[in-house]
């Protein structure tokens, strides 16, 4: 059975079987007619004037991207960290986090999901630094919670350094980062540049906390003495280990060794010229990487980070740097009405090709005026100096990033995206032909030795760094994802095909074809979760003119076909990253039928039942503004550690789903 969470977003009672809200896509009692062009077109149009009202004058889109109440509680944090005055945006925040509590106590990772340690660890503290007394029923279910799952002993790397921060937890139970690790040289067992790119931008800040280990001593009624499952004195990091494959679960009994001895070293090593060495050079290469980004790497953990960094080498509050980091994170809160919601970062580039290229597919002319101003300022988001990832690829900048400003961490996703869009545009300047070399020769460098692509680097793939202790975020390295492969493969389609190696292309089929799951799907890295990888994958493979009557490309199909629910529409859990029954089940959602329609367009079933039924579902639940509402989120950022809801995708899937099936079935309209 199911129960209705707070969120009115169905949850999974403890201890009972899931019930699905699919029917068997391919055995549908009634039959459905085409939707008639006329709908169809009036549709279209209504979608496509409600992005043009939300374009910035300057051409960019930019959506709310919302997480778990773990972004208002660093926000929180931080602010008491740094002693900073009494702020009223503390109960603003702290409302937040109050909503969010689940009625039986705890934080989940996402709404209708189940209390999560960590999460409700951090927002717990948040609540208390905020002046929340611990007699109050609702922290006292929400301790109850906590304790019931184990306890602040039990939680992940990054919530034990928070409450470390705060006098809550031994820093000698907390995993050992030690800054030595950026003195390590690249090309042998370990560097930084092995750690993906959001680890090394956290960690390595977090390293020189490590080493001056502050504590920011809060009053006796702020502290956590209850949160512990196990005395206080024997409290000890607890990693479970025991269910796990012997090669892991040997893995990391190895790496829990090495921090022991770690630990033992520490003393002798925080006095010695190698420690002075290690911070400086940490130091180095952090405010390094602050120059041409909205903070560090531009998203909020290695942010926050960054700033404690500072205040452990000494910067003062009043200092320029750190008041214009610091003015960084401030810039990530959004405003909506009386309401403040941290965002985990702040998503432009992605907004904008996303909704430029909804249009495109829609129908709206290549040199229509709001496609020639966010093409325009497109141009100039992208990279020109090197980064990060220039340590495993030889060839000029030219990608682009995520965020408003982050030159170091241009991403493939976005590079390929913004490609789409700029083979496409029209009225351009003298910069378009350039911007395009140089992006496609930077996305063609950046493909994996076996084939894929990743997000941030080439060939970031060390197994073993999941086996760290400190790797408990479970997004250690940045290995090849089907995802992403699948949409470089369509970008590719935009070009001549003698701009690359057919071998480039094989070699990417090759990979895709070894990670399809049994059952026919693709897992989705960056979006949940089946549903977006095999959607991307098929689409890809359409583009760049595989045969899609061969086998495995049919059971990609054919799974999803499965998957369509009683309603005509499609939707996954994100639950399904650590349980594999949900796997491609769940309530439908505007954003997930859009994929499954997309991909079963690839895959040449325009015609089909399933495919009319997924298009009338999106139709028929279009709002009178001509958008779409949906309750469940959709965006991955850390499988099975923290999840987005990206408020854009309700709207930037529907349209581009709903231009696609009317282009399949009767062409591209005329321009109007």
């Amino acid at each position: 059975m199911t129960t209705q969470s707070e969120y009115g977003v169905a949850a999974q009672s403890d201890g009972e079987q899931l019930e699905h809200p699919r029917a068997d896509g391919l055995q549908h009692t009634s039959i459905l007619p085409p939707p008639g062009q006329s709908r169809l077109d009036h549709s279209i149009a209504r979608a496509r004037d409600w992005l043009f009202g939300c374009q910035a004058s300057c051409g960019s889109w930019s959506a709310q991207l919302e997480g778990d109440t773990t972004l208002e509680s660093y926000w929180i944090l931080l602010h008491a960290f740094l002693r900073r005055p009494s702020d009223p945006r503390v109960e603003q925040l702290a409302q937040v986090i109050r909503s969010r509590m689940l009625e039986r106590g705890g934080w989940p990772q996402y709404p209708g999901g189940p209390p999560d340690l960590s999460v409700s660890c951090l927002s717990y503290l948040a609540l208390k630094v905020a002046g929340d007394s611990a007699n109050t029923a609702s922290l006292q279910r929400a301790c109850d919670t906590i304790v019931t799952l184990g306890g602040i002993e039990r939680a992940n790397t990054y919530t034990q350094y928070w409450l470390a921060l705060f006098g809550q937890f031994p820093w000698t139970r907390v995993p050992a980062i030690p800054p030595e690790m950026v003195l390590l040289p690249e090309g042998g067992l370990f560097s930084i540049y092995d750690l993906s790119s959001w680890s090394r931008t956290i960690f390595v800040p977090l390293s020189i906390v490590y080493a001056h280990r502050p504590v920011c001593a809060l009053p006796p009624e702020q502290g956590l003495s209850e949160l512990f499952a196990t005395p206080r004195a024997q409290a000890a990091r607890v990693t479970a280990i025991s269910a796990e494959p012997f090669s892991r679960a040997a893995g990391k009994r190895f790496f829990q060794g090495v921090d022991r001895l770690l630990k033992l070293g520490e003393p002798g090593l925080a006095r010695s010229p190698l420690r002075k060495r290690a911070l400086t050079a940490a130091a180095e290469w952090m405010i390094a990487r602050f120059e041409k980004s909205e903070g560090l790497s531009a998203i909020l953990p290695a942010m926050a980070d960054s700033l404690m960094a500072l205040r452990c080498l000494g910067y003062a509050a009043d200092d320029a740097l750190f008041q214009r980091e610091l003015a960084h994170i401030d810039g990530l809160l959004w405003h909506e009405g009386a309401a403040l919601r941290m965002q985990p970062c702040l998503s432009p580039v992605w907004d904008t090709v996303l909704s430029s290229h909804a249009l495109l597919e829609a129908g709206v002319p290549a040199d229509h005026p709001a496609l020639v101003r966010a093409a325009s300022w497109l141009l100039s988001k992208q990279c020109r100096e090197a980064g990060d990832w220039c340590r495993r690829v030889n060839v000029p900048p030219g990608g682009w990033y995520f965020e408003a400003q982050n030159e170091f961490y241009p991403d493939v996703d976005d590079t390929c995206m913004a490609l789409m869009v700029l083979t496409r545009a029209r009225g351009l300047d003298q910069r378009q032909p350039a911007a395009l070399e140089r992006g496609l020769t930077w996305m063609l460098a950046m493909q994996n030795r076996d084939g894929g692509w990743a997000s941030f680097d080439r060939d970031n793939d060390k197994q073993w760094l999941t086996y760290v202790p400190f790797a408990d975020h479970n997004a250690m390295i940045d290995p090849s994802t089907a995802d992403i492969t699948g949409r470089v493969l369509e970008c590719l389609s935009h070009f001549p095909r003698q701009r690359f190696s057919e071998s480039v292309v094989q070699r990417a089929v090759a990979f895709l074809r070894r990670d399809q799951a049994t059952d026919g799907s693709w897992y989705g890295r960056w979006g949940v979760n089946y549903l977006y990888g095999t959607w991307q994958v098929l689409r890809g493979l359409r583009a760049i003119g595989e045969d899609m009557r061969q086998p495995y490309v049919q059971r990609a199909a054919h799974w999803l076909l499965q998957h369509q629910n009683a309603d005509g529409g499609w939707g996954e859990s994100v639950a399904s990253y650590g349980d594999a029954r949900w796997k491609g089940t769940g309530e439908s959602t505007a954003s997930q039928t859009a994929w499954v329609v997309m991909g079963l367009i690839a895959a040449g079933l325009q015609e089909s039942p399933a495919v009319r039924r997924g298009v009338y579902h999106l139709l028929e639940r279009q709002t009178s503004a001509g958008t779409w509402q949906q309750e469940h989120w959709t965006g991955t950022g850390f499988p099975e550690v923290f999840y987005l809801n990206y408020h854009g995708y309700r709207h930037y899937f529907p349209l581009m789903a709903l231009g696609q099936y009317r282009a399949a079935r009767w062409g591209q309209p005329r321009a109007d």
